[in-house]
């Protein structure tokens, strides 16, 4: 079996225009494209998922690296993590600025000893590893944050895409590879919500949001704390490697989100080659290669909806 590769921009509300629309689209599948050519040139996974990480945190349309949301203060903090299914390794920071990919602090701390690093550490850790300074701050982000402030900052939250006129979605950036060789990995990065408290800890750098075992690798987008109230990754991951059904692990995990009134999408992928989506929120900016065509999630009817690709 070849590779499958699934990405995540967001989810949230419904996008303004089918204009804007068509521009999440094609660059979503650009992406995941040009992940899936270096899957298929036989690059391992762990090594895909940062190098999509990587494109998806340049991109300023998505919460994540360049172009991410301010915090209430005026700063961007940034939160990624990396998961290698294959030995079960999960590494992350949060809370990190001035840096272009959060992804490459995570992926360094793959080896490393201590790999969940807070604030203060993560930006030690760019400084060893001689990481130049970078804004991420674009001026429709800064304007976002200033129109907020003018407005006494009545939303809870930013927008996840980056519009003239955005609305509140939620998100981060999310990447699943399952290479030629059938291991697993998935990375998560993310700008948080925007207007949040100083300090504040997404579910990108916990195994609620992004999670995987040489069985199944999930990352999720959306309330954070809705995420981490659920575990809903790590959950999704270990009813599936614990034999589990993917379709009804993904059912059942949504079902229960659903009754308890969660926001907030999932992808994933299981060792076996299926390839997995679900949202409780009105959209998942997902895409996906199946090894023979591309597809994505932006047409899926509001409510929750789940899909599966059967290998």
């Amino acid at each position: 079996m070849g590779p499958k590769v699934i990405i995540h921009g967001g989810a949230g509300s419904a996008l303004h225009d089918q204009g804007g629309l068509a521009a999440v689209r094609q660059e979503l599948h650009a992406i995941v494209d040009q992940i899936y050519q270096r899957a298929k040139g036989g690059h391992r996974a762990v090594d895909c998922v940062v190098y999509g990480c990587q494109l998806l945190e340049d991109a300023p349309r998505f919460n994540a690296g360049y172009g991410s949301v301010l915090q209430s203060d005026g700063q961007v903090r940034m939160s990624a993590a990396l998961m290698d299914g294959q030995i079960q390794r999960l590494s992350g920071v949060i809370n990190v600025s001035r840096v272009a990919h959060p992804i490459d602090l995570a992926a360094h701390l793959q080896g490393a000893e201590d790999r969940v690093l807070s604030d203060v550490g993560s930006m030690e850790l760019a400084r060893e590893l001689a990481l130049p300074l970078f804004d991420p701050i674009t001026d429709l982000r800064l304007r976002e944050w200033m129109q907020e402030r003018a407005n006494h900052f009545q939303r809870a939250m930013a927008g996840v895409v980056a519009e003239p006129d955005p609305q509140a979605r939620r998100g981060t950036i999310g990447v699943v590879v399952r290479d030629r060789d059938g291991r697993l990995a998935v990375g998560t990065s993310t700008g948080g919500k925007g207007l949040e408290r100083i300090g504040r800890v997404s579910d990108a750098a916990t195994p609620a949001g992004t999670y995987a075992t040489p069985q199944a690798a999930v990352s999720c987008t959306g309330i954070g704390e809705d995420i981490i109230d659920e575990c809903f990754a790590a959950r999704v991951v270990i009813r599936i490697s614990d034999g589990m059904a993917p379709e009804t692990a993904l059912a059942k995990s949504f079902a229960e989100a659903t009754a308890n009134q969660r926001d907030f999408g999932a992808i994933g992928l299981t060792q076996g080659g299926d390839i997995l989506w679900g949202k409780t929120s009105d959209v998942l900016l997902a895409a996906y290669h199946t090894g023979e065509t591309l597809g994505d999630t932006l047409d899926q009817p509001h409510g929750t909806q789940m899909g599966r690709i059967a290998a």
